[in-house]
């Protein structure tokens, strides 16, 4: 079984906070739930689809993996 992949939390948080965003107005953002942002964020399983969304809210795109990824 291959092994899921590692999401850095921490990178999460501080992207959001740089742009002064409340996890509520980046779930909108992104189309997810606020508990999807929550469990990003505390390193819970959350769908890869998801986590691209989340980063595309943010401005990243899928080429800047390395800064969310363990």
């Amino acid at each position: 079984m291959p092994e899921a992949a590692k999401i850095n939390p921490k990178a999460f948080v501080d992207a959001r906070k740089s742009q002064l965003l409340d996890k509520n107005s980046l779930a909108r953002m992104a189309g997810v739930s606020s508990l999807t942002i929550t469990r990003l964020e505390t390193g819970k399983p959350v769908l890869l689809t998801n986590v691209k969304k989340i980063m595309i809210a943010l401005g990243y795109s899928v080429a800047d993996k390395d800064r969310f990824f363990i």
